[in-house]
Protein backbone atom coordinates (compact mmCIF):
# COMPACT_ATOMS: atom_id res chain seq x y z
CA UNK A 1 0.00 0.00 0.00
CA UNK A 2 0.89 3.34 -1.14
CA UNK A 3 1.44 5.63 1.91
CA UNK A 4 0.19 9.40 1.64
CA UNK A 5 2.22 11.83 0.14
CA UNK A 6 3.01 13.67 3.31
CA UNK A 7 4.11 10.84 5.57
CA UNK A 8 6.90 10.27 2.42
CA UNK A 9 8.03 14.05 2.71
CA UNK A 10 11.83 14.23 3.80
CA UNK A 11 10.88 16.94 6.62
CA UNK A 12 8.57 14.04 8.23
CA UNK A 13 11.13 11.20 7.67
CA UNK A 14 13.81 13.52 9.25
CA UNK A 15 11.19 14.23 12.20
CA UNK A 16 10.53 10.45 12.77
CA UNK A 17 14.34 9.79 12.40
CA UNK A 18 14.48 12.96 15.60
CA UNK A 19 11.82 11.64 17.60
CA UNK A 20 12.99 7.99 17.62
CA UNK A 21 16.55 9.34 18.65
CA UNK A 22 14.73 11.87 21.17
CA UNK A 23 12.89 8.40 22.56
CA UNK A 24 15.71 6.47 22.50
CA UNK A 25 17.68 9.30 24.99
CA UNK A 26 14.46 9.63 26.58
CA UNK A 27 14.27 5.83 27.75
CA UNK A 28 18.34 6.00 28.75
CA UNK A 29 17.16 8.71 30.63
CA UNK A 30 14.14 7.54 32.36
CA UNK A 31 15.89 4.56 33.08
CA UNK A 32 18.68 6.36 34.69
CA UNK A 33 16.07 8.32 36.80
CA UNK A 34 14.38 4.76 37.98
CA UNK A 35 17.56 3.59 39.10
CA UNK A 36 18.58 5.99 40.73
CA UNK A 37 15.48 7.02 42.51
CA UNK A 38 15.15 3.77 43.24
CA UNK A 39 18.31 3.07 44.37
CA UNK A 40 18.31 6.03 47.33
CA UNK A 41 14.71 4.89 48.29
CA UNK A 42 16.69 1.39 49.31
CA UNK A 43 19.60 2.76 50.37
CA UNK A 44 17.42 5.11 52.86
CA UNK A 45 15.35 2.02 53.83
CA UNK A 46 18.43 0.01 54.97
CA UNK A 47 19.97 2.96 56.82
CA UNK A 48 16.82 3.33 58.69
CA UNK A 49 16.97 0.01 59.42
CA UNK A 50 20.06 -0.86 60.22
CA UNK A 51 20.10 2.40 62.49
CA UNK A 52 16.78 0.35 64.45
CA UNK A 53 18.74 -2.42 64.34
CA UNK A 54 21.97 -1.39 66.21
CA UNK A 55 19.61 0.79 68.63
CA UNK A 56 17.88 -3.06 69.42
CA UNK A 57 21.42 -4.24 69.87
CA UNK A 58 22.45 -1.73 72.19
CA UNK A 59 19.87 -2.63 74.50
CA UNK A 60 20.53 -6.26 73.90
CA UNK A 61 24.40 -5.66 75.06
CA UNK A 62 22.81 -3.70 78.07
CA UNK A 63 20.60 -5.35 79.96
CA UNK A 64 20.66 -9.10 77.52
CA UNK A 65 17.81 -10.93 75.68
CA UNK A 66 15.14 -9.60 78.39
CA UNK A 67 15.64 -6.09 77.84
CA UNK A 68 16.16 -6.88 74.04
CA UNK A 69 12.61 -8.58 74.53
CA UNK A 70 11.18 -5.99 76.37
CA UNK A 71 12.17 -3.24 74.05
CA UNK A 72 11.27 -5.10 71.05
CA UNK A 73 7.39 -5.22 72.78
CA UNK A 74 7.32 -2.04 73.46
CA UNK A 75 8.29 -0.83 70.13
CA UNK A 76 5.97 -3.29 68.11
CA UNK A 77 2.80 -1.79 70.00
CA UNK A 78 4.35 2.11 69.38
CA UNK A 79 3.76 3.84 65.96
CA UNK A 80 7.31 3.04 64.60
CA UNK A 81 6.85 1.53 61.06
CA UNK A 82 9.14 -1.30 61.96
CA UNK A 83 8.65 -4.92 61.54
CA UNK A 84 10.15 -7.33 64.49
CA UNK A 85 10.92 -10.92 65.07
CA UNK A 86 13.21 -12.31 68.06
CA UNK A 87 13.84 -16.11 68.71
CA UNK A 88 16.08 -18.34 70.38
CA UNK A 89 19.48 -19.68 69.12
CA UNK A 90 17.20 -22.90 67.74
CA UNK A 91 15.09 -20.51 65.68
CA UNK A 92 11.72 -20.44 68.45
CA UNK A 93 10.30 -16.89 68.25
CA UNK A 94 10.61 -15.55 71.18
CA UNK A 95 8.55 -11.88 70.72
CA UNK A 96 8.06 -9.57 67.63
CA UNK A 97 5.60 -8.36 65.76
CA UNK A 98 6.06 -11.24 62.94
CA UNK A 99 5.36 -14.43 63.11
CA UNK A 100 8.11 -15.94 61.91
CA UNK A 101 11.34 -14.48 60.22
CA UNK A 102 10.90 -13.73 55.95
CA UNK A 103 15.11 -15.00 55.85
CA UNK A 104 14.97 -17.96 54.18
CA UNK A 105 17.83 -20.74 54.50
CA UNK A 106 19.15 -18.46 57.72
CA UNK A 107 22.88 -19.93 57.93
CA UNK A 108 23.88 -16.76 60.74
CA UNK A 109 27.23 -16.03 59.17
CA UNK A 110 26.60 -12.69 59.21
CA UNK A 111 23.67 -9.85 58.22
CA UNK A 112 21.15 -11.14 55.41
CA UNK A 113 18.98 -8.37 53.84
CA UNK A 114 15.71 -9.54 52.44
CA UNK A 115 12.59 -8.37 50.47
CA UNK A 116 9.21 -9.63 51.24
CA UNK A 117 5.67 -9.03 51.27
CA UNK A 118 3.32 -7.96 54.30
CA UNK A 119 -0.10 -8.17 54.25
CA UNK A 120 -2.12 -5.62 56.12
CA UNK A 121 -6.02 -4.86 56.12
CA UNK A 122 -6.75 -1.76 54.99
CA UNK A 123 -10.58 0.48 56.81
CA UNK A 124 -12.22 -1.99 54.50
CA UNK A 125 -11.01 -4.99 56.14
CA UNK A 126 -9.66 -5.72 52.58
CA UNK A 127 -5.97 -7.31 52.58
CA UNK A 128 -3.18 -5.59 50.87
CA UNK A 129 -0.10 -7.29 49.85
CA UNK A 130 3.04 -4.66 51.37
CA UNK A 131 6.56 -4.58 49.99
CA UNK A 132 8.78 -4.53 52.99
CA UNK A 133 12.64 -4.87 53.61
CA UNK A 134 14.68 -6.39 56.58
CA UNK A 135 18.31 -7.10 57.90
CA UNK A 136 18.44 -10.70 60.29
CA UNK A 137 21.73 -11.37 61.94
CA UNK A 138 22.41 -13.99 64.58
CA UNK A 139 23.30 -11.87 67.79
CA UNK A 140 26.27 -12.57 70.51
CA UNK A 141 24.86 -15.20 72.50
CA UNK A 142 22.92 -17.25 69.42
CA UNK A 143 19.92 -15.38 69.49
CA UNK A 144 18.57 -14.48 65.97
CA UNK A 145 17.05 -10.70 65.73
CA UNK A 146 14.76 -9.46 62.47
CA UNK A 147 14.14 -5.64 61.71
CA UNK A 148 12.17 -4.67 58.70
CA UNK A 149 9.91 -1.88 57.57
CA UNK A 150 7.42 -1.68 55.25
CA UNK A 151 8.84 0.46 52.12
CA UNK A 152 5.67 -0.10 49.84
CA UNK A 153 4.73 3.82 49.78
CA UNK A 154 8.28 5.10 49.00
CA UNK A 155 7.88 2.30 46.10
CA UNK A 156 5.07 3.43 45.36
CA UNK A 157 6.30 7.12 45.05
CA UNK A 158 9.30 5.60 42.66
CA UNK A 159 6.57 4.46 40.43
CA UNK A 160 4.20 7.58 40.27
CA UNK A 161 7.82 9.48 39.26
CA UNK A 162 8.31 6.77 36.49
CA UNK A 163 4.83 7.03 35.35
CA UNK A 164 4.98 10.75 35.07
CA UNK A 165 7.90 10.28 33.27
CA UNK A 166 6.67 8.22 30.57
CA UNK A 167 3.93 10.04 30.54
CA UNK A 168 6.03 13.18 29.75
CA UNK A 169 8.29 11.15 27.22
CA UNK A 170 4.71 10.31 25.27
CA UNK A 171 3.09 13.55 25.20
CA UNK A 172 6.49 15.09 23.85
CA UNK A 173 6.54 12.35 21.38
CA UNK A 174 2.43 12.80 20.39
CA UNK A 175 3.74 16.54 20.29
CA UNK A 176 6.68 15.96 18.05
CA UNK A 177 4.39 13.85 15.80
CA UNK A 178 2.21 16.58 15.34
CA UNK A 179 4.71 19.35 14.91
CA UNK A 180 6.71 17.18 12.24
CA UNK A 181 3.03 16.80 10.33
CA UNK A 182 3.16 20.21 10.44
CA UNK A 183 6.03 21.17 9.52
CA UNK A 184 6.05 18.53 6.69
CA UNK A 185 2.61 20.03 5.11
CA UNK A 186 4.60 23.69 5.54
CA UNK A 187 7.56 22.44 3.85
CA UNK A 188 6.19 20.65 0.71
CA UNK A 189 3.62 23.41 0.29
CA UNK A 190 6.40 25.44 0.34
CA UNK A 191 8.34 23.01 -2.17
CA UNK A 192 5.41 22.28 -4.20
CA UNK A 193 5.48 26.19 -5.17
CA UNK A 194 9.24 25.33 -6.87
CA UNK A 195 8.12 22.36 -8.35
CA UNK A 196 4.93 23.86 -9.87
CA UNK A 197 7.63 26.76 -11.07
CA UNK A 198 9.83 23.96 -12.32
CA UNK A 199 6.84 21.95 -14.22
CA UNK A 200 6.37 25.34 -16.23
CA UNK A 201 9.34 25.70 -17.80
CA UNK A 202 9.57 22.04 -18.82
CA UNK A 203 6.29 23.07 -20.24
CA UNK A 204 7.94 26.07 -21.76
CA UNK A 205 6.71 28.99 -20.09
CA UNK A 206 10.03 31.01 -19.43
CA UNK A 207 7.75 33.61 -17.74
CA UNK A 208 7.05 31.38 -14.50
CA UNK A 209 8.65 32.85 -11.15
CA UNK A 210 8.69 31.24 -7.68
CA UNK A 211 6.88 33.09 -5.27
CA UNK A 212 9.11 35.09 -2.47
CA UNK A 213 7.09 35.27 0.79
CA UNK A 214 9.89 37.87 2.09
CA UNK A 215 10.90 35.70 5.44
CA UNK A 216 14.39 35.85 4.15
CA UNK A 217 14.90 32.17 5.15
CA UNK A 218 16.26 29.22 3.12
CA UNK A 219 13.50 28.94 0.66
CA UNK A 220 13.23 32.38 0.00
CA UNK A 221 17.09 32.39 -0.98
CA UNK A 222 16.12 29.10 -3.02
CA UNK A 223 13.45 30.85 -4.37
CA UNK A 224 15.39 33.76 -5.08
CA UNK A 225 18.64 31.78 -6.78
CA UNK A 226 15.64 29.73 -8.88
CA UNK A 227 14.21 33.08 -9.69
CA UNK A 228 17.58 34.74 -11.30
CA UNK A 229 18.64 31.27 -12.98
CA UNK A 230 15.29 31.61 -14.55
CA UNK A 231 15.49 35.39 -15.33
CA UNK A 232 18.81 34.62 -17.33
CA UNK A 233 18.00 31.82 -18.91
CA UNK A 234 14.75 33.66 -20.24
CA UNK A 235 17.71 36.18 -21.33
CA UNK A 236 20.15 33.78 -23.02
CA UNK A 237 17.05 32.10 -24.98
CA UNK A 238 15.93 35.67 -25.84
CA UNK A 239 19.59 36.68 -27.13
CA UNK A 240 19.60 33.76 -29.23
CA UNK A 241 16.10 34.13 -31.08
CA UNK A 242 17.30 37.60 -31.48
CA UNK A 243 20.39 36.23 -32.90
CA UNK A 244 18.63 34.08 -35.10
CA UNK A 245 16.24 36.95 -36.47
CA UNK A 246 18.95 40.01 -36.09
CA UNK A 247 21.46 37.88 -38.90
CA UNK A 248 18.37 36.52 -40.94
CA UNK A 249 17.48 40.37 -41.39
CA UNK A 250 21.01 41.36 -41.33
CA UNK A 251 22.59 39.40 -43.97
CA UNK A 252 19.48 39.60 -46.13
CA UNK A 253 20.97 43.25 -48.10
CA UNK A 254 24.61 41.54 -48.84
CA UNK A 255 23.06 38.20 -49.92
CA UNK A 256 20.87 39.61 -52.39
CA UNK A 257 23.88 42.05 -53.09
CA UNK A 258 25.89 39.13 -53.89
CA UNK A 259 23.18 37.17 -55.97
CA UNK A 260 22.66 40.41 -58.09
CA UNK A 261 26.31 40.70 -58.92
CA UNK A 262 27.10 37.06 -59.53
CA UNK A 263 23.65 36.96 -61.97
CA UNK A 264 25.01 39.57 -64.02
CA UNK A 265 28.53 37.99 -64.01
CA UNK A 266 26.58 34.88 -65.68
CA UNK A 267 24.76 36.78 -67.81
CA UNK A 268 27.61 38.77 -69.32
CA UNK A 269 29.50 35.66 -69.50
CA UNK A 270 26.57 34.04 -71.89
CA UNK A 271 26.73 37.25 -74.04
CA UNK A 272 30.48 36.95 -74.48
CA UNK A 273 30.94 40.34 -72.24
CA UNK A 274 32.69 40.91 -69.26
CA UNK A 275 35.70 39.33 -66.99
CA UNK A 276 34.66 36.23 -65.21
CA UNK A 277 37.78 36.42 -63.05
CA UNK A 278 36.78 39.48 -62.21
CA UNK A 279 33.43 38.26 -61.39
CA UNK A 280 34.61 35.54 -59.35
CA UNK A 281 37.20 37.65 -57.31
CA UNK A 282 34.14 40.65 -56.27
CA UNK A 283 31.76 38.00 -55.78
CA UNK A 284 34.48 36.32 -52.95
CA UNK A 285 35.02 39.55 -51.62
CA UNK A 286 31.23 40.22 -51.00
CA UNK A 287 31.25 36.44 -49.53
CA UNK A 288 34.08 37.45 -46.91
CA UNK A 289 31.64 40.51 -46.52
CA UNK A 290 29.19 38.29 -45.54
CA UNK A 291 31.27 36.29 -43.52
CA UNK A 292 32.74 39.31 -41.57
CA UNK A 293 29.20 40.45 -40.93
CA UNK A 294 27.54 37.25 -39.65
CA UNK A 295 30.81 37.04 -37.23
CA UNK A 296 30.31 40.54 -35.94
CA UNK A 297 26.61 39.83 -35.55
CA UNK A 298 26.98 36.83 -34.03
CA UNK A 299 29.79 38.03 -31.64
CA UNK A 300 27.42 41.04 -30.31
CA UNK A 301 24.34 38.35 -30.04
CA UNK A 302 26.61 36.15 -27.59
CA UNK A 303 28.02 39.21 -25.72
CA UNK A 304 24.13 40.75 -25.31
CA UNK A 305 22.89 37.42 -24.05
CA UNK A 306 25.44 36.41 -22.09
CA UNK A 307 25.59 39.67 -19.80
CA UNK A 308 29.21 39.56 -19.62
CA UNK A 309 32.08 38.27 -21.20
CA UNK A 310 33.49 35.10 -20.37
CA UNK A 311 36.93 33.49 -19.51
CA UNK A 312 37.82 36.93 -17.69
CA UNK A 313 41.90 37.29 -16.24
CA UNK A 314 43.38 40.17 -14.85
CA UNK A 315 46.70 40.87 -17.20
CA UNK A 316 48.26 44.26 -17.89
CA UNK A 317 46.51 46.61 -20.76
CA UNK A 318 49.47 48.50 -20.95
CA UNK A 319 50.61 45.35 -22.91
CA UNK A 320 48.05 44.81 -24.73
CA UNK A 321 47.72 48.38 -25.84
CA UNK A 322 51.48 48.47 -26.75
CA UNK A 323 50.80 45.33 -28.94
CA UNK A 324 47.78 47.42 -30.70
CA UNK A 325 49.65 50.05 -31.29
CA UNK A 326 52.79 47.99 -32.87
CA UNK A 327 50.36 46.68 -35.06
CA UNK A 328 48.46 50.03 -36.54
CA UNK A 329 51.40 52.07 -36.84
CA UNK A 330 52.15 50.44 -39.99
CA UNK A 331 48.57 51.04 -40.96
CA UNK A 332 48.98 54.53 -40.42
CA UNK A 333 52.73 54.91 -41.97
CA UNK A 334 50.54 53.16 -45.38
CA UNK A 335 47.95 55.77 -45.39
CA UNK A 336 49.99 59.03 -44.76
CA UNK A 337 48.53 59.31 -41.18
CA UNK A 338 50.31 59.91 -38.17
CA UNK A 339 50.21 57.89 -35.41
CA UNK A 340 51.31 58.17 -31.65
CA UNK A 341 50.52 56.14 -28.39
CA UNK A 342 50.68 57.27 -24.79
CA UNK A 343 50.78 54.92 -22.24
CA UNK A 344 51.20 54.43 -18.86
CA UNK A 345 53.02 51.42 -17.48
CA UNK A 346 51.32 48.56 -15.33
CA UNK A 347 47.74 48.70 -15.83
CA UNK A 348 46.01 45.78 -14.37
CA UNK A 349 42.60 44.87 -15.64
CA UNK A 350 40.30 42.08 -15.63
CA UNK A 351 38.78 40.96 -18.64
CA UNK A 352 38.65 38.84 -21.88
CA UNK A 353 41.96 39.85 -23.90
CA UNK A 354 40.35 38.80 -27.04
CA UNK A 355 37.32 40.40 -26.72
CA UNK A 356 38.85 43.70 -25.58
CA UNK A 357 41.75 43.41 -28.23
CA UNK A 358 38.78 43.13 -30.94
CA UNK A 359 37.18 46.28 -29.50
CA UNK A 360 40.41 48.32 -29.69
CA UNK A 361 40.74 46.97 -33.34
CA UNK A 362 37.27 48.14 -34.29
CA UNK A 363 38.03 51.95 -32.98
CA UNK A 364 41.52 51.83 -34.83
CA UNK A 365 39.78 50.66 -37.99
CA UNK A 366 37.47 53.41 -37.98
CA UNK A 367 39.69 55.75 -37.03
CA UNK A 368 41.72 54.95 -39.98
CA UNK A 369 39.13 54.92 -42.56
CA UNK A 370 37.66 57.80 -41.79
CA UNK A 371 40.50 59.91 -41.34
CA UNK A 372 42.45 61.69 -44.36
CA UNK A 373 45.56 61.76 -45.83
CA UNK A 374 47.98 63.22 -43.96
CA UNK A 375 45.64 63.37 -40.61
CA UNK A 376 46.41 62.18 -37.11
CA UNK A 377 45.50 59.66 -34.81
CA UNK A 378 46.60 58.97 -30.71
CA UNK A 379 46.17 56.07 -29.21
CA UNK A 380 45.96 56.38 -24.90
CA UNK A 381 46.09 53.85 -22.24
CA UNK A 382 45.73 55.72 -18.74
CA UNK A 383 43.56 55.67 -15.24
CA UNK A 384 41.09 58.62 -15.14
CA UNK A 385 40.77 60.66 -11.96
CA UNK A 386 38.44 57.75 -10.90
CA UNK A 387 40.16 55.13 -10.88
CA UNK A 388 38.60 53.50 -14.54
CA UNK A 389 41.19 51.95 -17.33
CA UNK A 390 40.66 54.64 -20.11
CA UNK A 391 41.48 52.96 -23.76
CA UNK A 392 40.90 56.17 -26.41
CA UNK A 393 41.73 56.58 -29.86
CA UNK A 394 41.40 60.37 -31.28
CA UNK A 395 41.64 61.27 -34.67
CA UNK A 396 41.37 64.23 -36.66
CA UNK A 397 38.63 62.92 -39.15
CA UNK A 398 35.24 64.82 -39.93
CA UNK A 399 33.92 63.41 -36.41
CA UNK A 400 30.67 62.55 -35.66
CA UNK A 401 27.76 65.15 -34.88
CA UNK A 402 26.60 65.35 -31.18
CA UNK A 403 23.14 64.77 -32.47
CA UNK A 404 23.95 61.24 -34.32
CA UNK A 405 26.30 59.78 -31.53
CA UNK A 406 23.84 57.67 -30.12
CA UNK A 407 22.85 55.98 -33.03
CA UNK A 408 26.34 55.40 -34.18
CA UNK A 409 26.74 52.76 -31.80
CA UNK A 410 23.61 50.92 -33.63
CA UNK A 411 24.06 48.23 -35.42
CA UNK A 412 23.86 48.65 -39.24
CA UNK A 413 23.89 52.51 -38.71
CA UNK A 414 25.91 54.43 -41.36
CA UNK A 415 26.13 58.33 -41.05
CA UNK A 416 25.63 59.68 -44.87
CA UNK A 417 29.20 60.86 -44.81
CA UNK A 418 30.42 57.00 -44.13
CA UNK A 419 28.26 55.59 -47.12
CA UNK A 420 31.55 55.66 -49.64
CA UNK A 421 33.23 53.49 -47.51
CA UNK A 422 33.21 49.99 -47.15
CA UNK A 423 31.60 48.52 -43.87
CA UNK A 424 28.59 47.16 -42.36
CA UNK A 425 28.11 49.32 -39.79
CA UNK A 426 28.72 47.34 -36.72
CA UNK A 427 32.70 48.18 -35.72
CA UNK A 428 31.01 50.05 -32.91
CA UNK A 429 28.09 48.17 -32.36
CA UNK A 430 31.05 45.48 -30.86
CA UNK A 431 32.84 47.64 -29.20
CA UNK A 432 29.58 48.85 -26.87
CA UNK A 433 28.56 45.01 -26.58
CA UNK A 434 32.43 44.26 -25.43
CA UNK A 435 32.05 47.50 -22.96
CA UNK A 436 29.03 45.98 -21.27
CA UNK A 437 29.79 42.96 -21.04
CA UNK A 438 33.16 43.97 -19.18
CA UNK A 439 31.07 46.70 -16.56
CA UNK A 440 31.99 49.58 -18.74
CA UNK A 441 31.00 52.12 -21.25
CA UNK A 442 31.43 53.66 -24.33
CA UNK A 443 31.98 57.53 -25.09
CA UNK A 444 32.47 59.22 -27.63
CA UNK A 445 33.47 63.12 -27.87
CA UNK A 446 34.44 65.89 -30.21
CA UNK A 447 38.48 65.16 -31.26
CA UNK A 448 40.73 68.29 -31.23
CA UNK A 449 38.79 70.57 -33.37
CA UNK A 450 39.36 72.29 -36.96
CA UNK A 451 43.23 71.74 -38.16
CA UNK A 452 44.36 72.98 -41.45
CA UNK A 453 40.89 72.00 -43.43
CA UNK A 454 40.46 68.98 -41.46
CA UNK A 455 38.28 67.78 -37.83
CA UNK A 456 37.01 68.61 -35.56
CA UNK A 457 37.75 64.48 -35.05
CA UNK A 458 36.11 62.09 -33.24
CA UNK A 459 37.72 60.67 -29.46
CA UNK A 460 36.09 57.26 -29.16
CA UNK A 461 36.96 56.17 -25.34
CA UNK A 462 36.68 52.80 -24.24
CA UNK A 463 36.41 52.74 -20.32
CA UNK A 464 36.58 49.91 -18.11
CA UNK A 465 35.61 49.32 -14.14
CA UNK A 466 39.41 49.67 -11.96
CA UNK A 467 40.43 46.63 -10.93
CA UNK A 468 40.08 45.87 -6.74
Amino acid sequence: MRLPRLLRTTPFRLTLLFLALFAAAASAFLGYIYVATAGEVNRRAQAEISREFESLEAAYRQGGVDALNQTIVERASGEKPFLYFLADRNGKRISGSIEESPVANFTGDGPEWASFKVTETDLDGAEIKAAAKGVQQRLEHGEILFVGADVDASEAYVRKIVRALWGAGALVILLGMAGGVLISRNVSRSMQGLVDVVNDVRAGDLHARARVRGTRDEYDELAEGLNDMLDRIERLMGGLRHAGDAIAHDLRSPLTRLRARMEVALIDAENGKGDPVAALETALMDADGVLKTFNAVLAIARLQAAGSAPDQRTFDASELASDMAELYELSCEDKGLDFKAEIVPALPIKGNREFLAQALANILDNAIKYTPEGGAIMLRARRTSSGELEFSVTDTGPGVPEADRARVIQRFVRLENSRSEPGAGLGLSLVQAVAASHGGRLELAEGPGEYNGMGPGLRVALLLPRVE
